[in-house]
């Protein structure tokens, strides 16, 4: 595994009325939706460490602490960015954030794990 402390991943994403709580009913205000901002976290980390695996091992994910500290209009450009923080065996351990042009959205914790593909799906089988 050639991962180390300090990878950094970032995605950048405009709210469409999909990205909304309404959309993925989570609530009844057209912002966007904590549940798109955790799967924007979730890509940044994702992108930390692209490429960084042998043939055959992915990360999934194990845990998710996020704090949602304001709403962002549809047509808001938000920016979600990770740093993996600490490499625990198996365990990558990334502090997240999301802002838009207002300030901060969203700031938290994600876990991954690296699992063997195969192994891990026929887990679910």
């Amino acid at each position: 595994m050639s991962v180390q402390p300090g990878l950094c991943g970032h995605i950048e994403l405009v709210v469409a009325e999909a990205d909304t709580a309404v959309a993925f009913h989570s609530g009844d205000v057209a912002v966007l939706s904590t549940p798109r901002l955790v799967a924007l976290c979730e890509e940044a980390a994702v992108a930390a460490v692209d490429g960084r695996f042998p043939e055959g091992e992915t990360t999934v994910s194990m845990r998710i602490q996020l704090d949602h500290l304001a709403p962002t209009a549809v047509g808001g450009l938000v920016k979600a960015d990770a740093r993996l923080e600490k490499v625990e065996g198996r365990r990558l351990k990334f502090s997240v954030s999301v802002s838009d042009e207002r300030g901060l959205v969203a700031a938290g914790k994600v876990t991954r794990v690296v699992v063997e593909r195969e192994r891990f799906l026929d887990k679910s089988r």
